[in-house]
């Protein structure tokens, strides 16, 4: 018998249990209503997928807590692989096998327009935690899908609202010579496009200098890298996320490309992620964002998820458990609002008129749903990186902070609750 060292024993455990099946909640037999969740739960990405299942897991206590009309959810929690064909397969296993009344979650924005063209068919709902590509709340947008995370057209528009106030001088004189750089699939084309639209309406002067698409999960960005210093761009707009982005500041920061020019990242560049990871290798003065901040807004509501977190992980979560936190609090006020019913008429009602207050929102106001596009509304933070080092590992995090209230947005009608 050939010799298996105990690491690789141990090393395949891990994976096996990192990326296996999990279920959250009431039992099978005990369940009154049963969730559908997919995000990554292994590779490069799967930190999305373990910070969702805490999150989860702070979302149906609170549920227990506060909501005591509230119907005993069952949360089953299945590893997308970030494939496409995998996702699909997984929810019409959902929804045959275990009559799942909602799908949730899904980061890569590809694969939650995939889902979107077969839920009507399903007879179930999806509610958006992760993926931003606007396309999902405009033309692609179907009567079942609700999203509970901002999407590229707020994150773009906050963008250039902030490029308009604070890249006054060189407007007032010339276009700003902007630099664009984001992923080879639609959540990169739409935010791309979003941002010039966010231009177009605010009526910013402005030069496209280099457009470049690295694939997803790039290892190499030097080419990229010299692209940009070689074009000399007054702002390099930045729309990788996750290990792609982490990657890609570890590299540029061995280099002078922040010397002639500033780069942003509106959307997800500011996930506490990007700080625990390229830690003191993020350069000072880079402008990001993203959809939860651990240290804005200066809110009990937010430092206690920060360190309910914190308790259960033992470390600081990503923007994704937020998301994932807020998605099964609007199925679970949803149900509250229908007795429990789970026909989906009352369920589209109670979630196009949705209010619900969450970490991220500011003293004063509380996230609300759009109903006619579908699209929760919330204020957007946007900083500059700081030195910060009171969330260990992370040596930088985000100051000089403004933020921005949603706007009245006009999208074609959708006919809510029929």
């Amino acid at each position: 018998m050939k010799f298996i060292p105990a690491f690789i024993i141990l090393m395949t455990l891990y994976v096996s249990q990192a990326s296996a099946r999990q279920e959250l909640g009431a039992s099978k037999t005990e369940a009154d209503v049963h969730v559908g969740c997919l995000y990554p739960m292994s590779g490069i990405n799967k930190l999305y997928g373990k910070d969702s299942v805490v999150a989860i897991q702070l979302a149906l206590e609170d549920i227990d807590k506060n909501m005591p009309d509230a119907p005993k959810l069952r949360v089953i929690v299945e590893d997308t692989k970030l494939k496409s064909s995998r996702s699909i397969r997984l929810v019409r296993d959902f929804v045959r096998d275990e009559k799942t009344t909602f799908i949730c979650g899904v980061v890569s924005s590809s694969i939650a327009l995939e889902i979107t063209e077969i839920i009507t068919n399903l007879g179930v709902l999806f509610i958006g935690t992760d993926h931003g590509s606007s396309r999902l709340t405009t033309n692609a947008l179907t009567q079942n899908y609700f999203r509970l995370s901002n999407n590229t057209r707020q994150s773009m528009h906050a963008g250039a609202r902030y490029i308009q106030e604070n890249f006054k001088e060189i407007i007032s004189k010339r276009p700003i010579r902007i630099a664009y750089i984001g992923p080879d699939y639609d959540y990169g084309y739409q935010s791309w496009q979003d941002l010039r639209n966010g231009f177009k309406e605010l009526k910013i002067p402005y030069e496209p200098v280099a457009v470049l698409w690295p694939s997803l999960s790039e290892i190499d960005y030097s080419a990229h890298i010299q692209a940009l210093k070689g074009v000399k761009p007054d702002l390099i707009v930045n729309t990788l996320w996750g290990g792609d982005f982490v990657t890609f500041l570890r590299q540029s920061s061995k280099t002078d490309l922040f010397k002639y020019s500033r780069m942003a990242n509106f959307d997800t560049g500011g996930n506490y992620e990007t700080f625990s990871k390229a830690k003191d290798e993020i350069p000072l003065g880079l402008i990001m964002s993203a959809r939860h901040h651990l240290n804005w807004p200066d809110t009990k509501e937010n430092s206690e998820f920060v360190s309910r977190f914190y308790k259960k992980a033992g470390r600081f979560p990503s923007y994704a458990a937020e998301g994932a936190y807020s998605g099964i609090l609007a199925i679970a006020q949803a149900l509250v609002e229908t007795k429990g019913s789970t026909e989906l008429a009352a369920l589209r009602y109670a979630l196009s008129s949705l209010r619900l207050k969450l970490p991220e929102d500011p003293e004063g106001f509380t996230s609300f749903m759009n109903p006619v596009n579908h699209q929760i509304q919330q204020v957007i933070a946007i900083g500059e990186v700081v030195n910060d080092v009171r969330f260990p590992p992370a040596k930088r995090m985000l100051g000089k902070w403004r933020y921005y209230y949603p706007l009245e947005i006009n999208y074609s009608p959708l006919e809510v609750g029929k």
